[in-house]
């Protein structure tokens, strides 16, 4: 049975990094698309950035690009994501999703097989 756990949020003051982990158990993580996700209280769950099955990158918010980075470490099936410059508007409920094996990334979380369970970002001063 696939479980993912996400882990790594937490405060941090506005300019400081983060790094995010989602972590497979069951389950390699080597052959599938994995995308991190954020969601605010109220709001739909938003596609920020992916990798592909063959650690091809696709970022989805230019809010966050040069300043998050996804990364995936196969033999760990674990995949990164690293944080930095955090701005207080990138405070959210941090998850990954996990697709099918060999299916390509998307921005939407329906798309999306197996999730975590969120992990609490907050960037404030």
């Amino acid at each position: 049975q696939l479980r993912l756990l996400n882990s790594g949020g937490g405060l941090v003051q506005p300019g400081g990094s983060l790094r995010l982990s989602c972590a497979a158990s069951g389950f390699s993580l080597g052959y599938s698309a994995v995308g991190w996700f954020r969601q605010a209280p109220g709001k739909e769950r938003e596609g920020i950035i992916c990798i592909s099955s063959r650690d091809q990158v696709t970022e989805f918010v230019d809010a966050v690009k040069g300043r998050f980075t996804i990364s995936r470490d196969t033999a760990k099936s674990t995949v990164y994501l690293q944080m930095n410059d955090l701005k207080p508007e990138d405070t959210d409920v941090y998850s990954c999703g996990v697709r099918q094996v060999l299916y390509p990334c998307t921005k939407w979380d329906y798309d999306y097989e197996w999730w975590g369970q969120g992990t609490q970002v907050t960037v404030s001063s």
